[in-house]
């Protein structure tokens, strides 16, 4: 049994509009819409799941859209930043392809070797596409307007900006699991085992720097990936140990989950790659339809009256 953090499970962000954020990430990002559900704990709200065809974790990105919400503001102890792996030599695709679609973004820019593209969704939350030769294990999006030799693979890395980083080092390497790989001006970049997709976490030490305020456009948290909920239950008594404050297992209805903040403020989970989002959809079907634990079964009706209309995301097929 592998008893490691296996890398990303996904990240979850906050939008404002559903209809935007869905046409963003499924008709120009290219990326299945692989589970329509809500917020498990603020039901009148949706939960977009968007990922690989089959919803692989460590694919995954969602979101909690809250139309009314206010803008939030980047900084320190947050999640400053989402990176999805692409396949190499696809840069000029996507370069034209934002451009097509009227996405600002910079670059090539450059960052541990590597080239990138950066840029931010409707609501400001700032992307980052990194031409990787990982991803391999992930499946593209076939149901989008992206061709496969260009599609996004999975999830890269995500940035953490700490204003004080020393006690979030030490959760990183001395707990987590994280070993430290190179630095590049005031960025540090730590690598989970042998190294693949999602697998990457980048501190930008930002001396200084005010606290973030979570809202739209920003990262709500970041779930790491485990085997199975054995695993998860050891996770969390070695988190406790480091004297860092978690959650009781919960049901997420396709992983379980721990929750705690690591000492910057950020909120990370702990997840399990099964039982999956096929549980209660074929793979065909992923997506299609309003999905609800068993608990909220009884809600449907008031819920499916109250949340926003939303339709597919809309796009142009193209190769």
């Amino acid at each position: 049994m592998d008893e490691r953090i296996l890398g990303i499970h996904h990240v979850t962000a906050i939008a404002g509009d559903p209809q935007r954020n869905l046409d963003f990430y499924g008709g120009i990002l290219g990326l299945r819409l692989v589970k329509l559900t809500v917020n498990f704990d603020d039901p009148g709200t949706y939960h977009f799941y968007f990922g690989d065809e089959t919803g692989h974790p460590g694919s995954i990105i969602t979101f909690f859209p809250w139309p009314r919400a206010p803008r939030g503001r980047r900084g320190a102890g947050q999640a400053t930043a989402v990176a999805f792996a692409i396949p190499d030599g696809s840069l000029s695709f996507w370069m034209e392809r934002l451009r097509r679609h009227g996405v600002a973004f910079s670059g090539p820019a450059h960052r541990f070797g590597r080239e990138l593209l950066v840029l931010a969704d409707p609501d400001g939350l700032v992307l980052e596409l990194v031409p990787s030769e990982s991803g391999t294990e992930f499946n593209p999006a076939t149901h989008g307007p992206v061709s496969a030799d260009h599609a996004i693979r999975g999830l890269h890395s995500v940035t953490l900006m700490e204003s004080q980083w020393d006690a979030t080092l030490s959760l990183l390497e001395g707990t987590l699991g994280f070993g430290f790989e190179a630095s590049d001006e005031n960025w540090f970049r730590f690598r989970l085992g042998s190294g693949g997709s999602g697998t990457i976490v980048e501190v930008l030490r930002a001396p200084g720097e005010a606290p973030g305020v979570v809202a739209v456009g920003t990262v709500h948290h970041v779930a790491w990936r485990v085997a199975d909920g054995a695993t998860q239950k050891t996770w969390r008594a070695k988190i406790v140990d480091h004297g860092v404050a978690a959650t009781n297992v919960l049901d997420r209805k396709y992983f379980t989950s721990i929750y705690f903040r690591e000492p910057g403020g950020i909120l990370f989970e702990i997840a399990t790659d099964p039982p999956g989002f096929a549980i209660d959809e074929s793979l065909e079907e992923l997506g299609t339809s309003l999905m609800l634990p068993p608990w909220l079964e009884s809600r449907r009706r008031s819920l499916e009256s109250t949340l926003p209309r939303v339709t597919a995301p809309r796009f142009a097929r193209a190769a």
